[in-house]
């Protein structure tokens, strides 16, 4: 694996919102190059079938193993919670994902062992984030919402707007009435209205953003497997996306705070 010290790591998700996870690993890891893909043609994930959704994820990973990558990482919580396990198997290089990264971050947060999470339909319907809290401490209690409305609010760039704001409310009341100390943010979308989504819950829940977990995971493997790579050059950073390249550079601009050069579309 020495070899491949230099190649590029690989993030993927269904849109936008895996970017959190890339600006965190571009912050913990200055020297890594990095290929996104965000199929931005198909967004939303979280309403479609576990076949659809595998299929895709295949797809995706298919492409960038193409681009030689040394490391997938699934930026994407639906695609982790349905297609991890494919993934893995066609995979010849390592495949992290952001359930497990966000499920340990919760475990460390929570006082009084209930945690909320919110998440995509797929995501929520998996129960993939409470088993995989379960199994690290089964006395914990998990409280699952679905919230369908807000990735497309995302993806519009809504960040700030009324109407997301009054959508999170509605999903988040019943999550707040269990009581909860830790709400997990169970998409990689989430995050970029993480100071909206803390204004209604209150200052004495916590967040859990899988992104700086995944990011720490990601170097902790590079190091123990002799992949990180040895150059201390500026990195190069390629993001493609299969539709409407503009939308995509300008939100993620704004919310990188650097410029997105090479951004391409691809066609399947």
């Amino acid at each position: 694996m020495r070899s491949m010290s230099t190649h590029p790591i690989g993030v993927f998700d269904s849109g936008i919102g895996g970017l959190t996870v890339v600006r965190s690993l571009m912050e913990r890891l200055p020297f890594e190059r990095i290929i996104y893909l965000g199929d931005t043609a198909r967004v939303p994930y979280g309403v479609k079938s576990p076949d659809t959704i595998t299929q895709y994820a295949t797809q995706i990973a298919r492409f960038l193993l193409q681009k030689e990558v040394k490391l997938l990482i699934i930026a994407c919580n639906t695609m982790a919670a349905v297609a991890y396990h494919s993934v893995k198997e066609l995979s010849p290089v390592p495949v992290l994902d952001v359930i497990e990264a966000g499920a340990r971050r919760a475990i460390e947060e929570t006082r009084r062992k209930q945690i909320g999470v919110i998440g995509t339909p797929a995501t929520i319907n998996s129960n993939a984030y409470a088993r995989a809290i379960h199994r690290q401490e089964p006395d914990i209690r998990v409280f699952s919402r679905a919230c369908p409305l807000l990735v497309p609010l995302v993806e519009e760039g809504w960040l700030n707007h009324p109407v997301t704001r009054l959508t999170a409310e509605e999903y988040l009341r019943p999550v707040m009435a269990e009581h909860v100390d830790t709400l997990v943010l169970g998409c990689t979308h989430y995050p970029l209205i993480k100071p909206l989504i803390q204004d209604i819950v209150g200052p004495d829940i916590r967040l859990v953003d899988s992104a700086e977990a995944m990011a720490n995971i990601t170097a902790h493997l590079l190091s123990e497997a002799n992949l990180g790579t040895p150059e201390r050059n500026p990195p190069e950073y390629r993001f493609y996306v299969t539709d409407v390249p503009y939308h995509f550079q300008t939100i993620g601009e704004s919310f990188l705070g650097r410029t997105l050069s090479h951004v391409e579309i691809i066609k399947w």
